[in-house]
């Protein structure tokens, strides 16, 4: 087999052709969402207008703001969620982060960085967002992360090992998380609780 590494020119993340695929699923995707609350619908909103500057907003070198995906990890049986100590500003958050060049969906790339920093295998996902938000943070000098949000579950027995990113990571019940909790994550709770009774969590597009 070739070496594809070097036969084929690696992909530049500020190349419109390398993020075309995951931008046209975001904006099918979003198009197509009903909001589960009021500020997820005006989060939605402006994360549509964004996406108007085509692919480049799928990429952390896109300064005016960028779409990333996380998602809210939940045990086989629906009674805890995983949450993890971030290393770099030290309050427990939901999984997730930025999408790559070979993403070619939102939720394909919630639940990569869901396996990657559970150390989980066999993660489910609901490709439905459960969530958008909005929050500013340190990327290129000062940035908007534009979060696209789902609910991922756990198989049976599931053991989470610790990533680089990670200080540590928990089980809590949902009405009793940690603190410091990174803000708006409780709000992930009530949508993600209800996504696992809407219908069974799959695995990603």
């Amino acid at each position: 087999m070739p070496d594809t590494a070097l036969t084929r020119p690696a992909a530049h993340p500020t190349d419109p052709e390398t993020y075309a695929a995951l931008h046209a699923d975001a904006i099918a995707l979003l198009d197509g969402w009903r909001p589960t609350s009021p500020a997820a619908a005006a989060a939605r909103d402006r994360t549509r207008t964004l996406l108007d500057a085509g692919p480049v907003t799928m990429s952390r070198p896109h300064r005016p703001g960028h779409i990333t995906a996380s998602a809210l990890v939940l045990d086989a049986t629906g009674s805890r969620v995983l949450l993890c100590l971030h290393g770099k500003f030290g309050r427990w958050v939901q999984l997730g982060g930025h999408c790559e060049p070979t993403d070619r969906t939102l939720a394909g790339a919630a639940l990569r960085e869901a396996t990657e920093e559970s150390g989980i295998a066999g993660l489910r996902i609901d490709p439905v967002p459960i969530d958008v938000d909005i929050h500013p943070v340190s990327c290129q000098g000062g940035s908007l992360h534009h979060d696209v949000r789902f609910a991922v579950l756990a198989p049976p027995g599931a053991v989470e090992q610790v990533s680089d990113e990670a200080e540590a990571l928990g089980w809590f019940p949902p009405d009793r998380l940690p603190e410091p909790l990174a803000g708006g994550t409780v709000q992930l709770v009530a949508p993600a609780l209800a996504a696992l009774k809407r219908s069974p969590l799959r695995l990603a597009p």
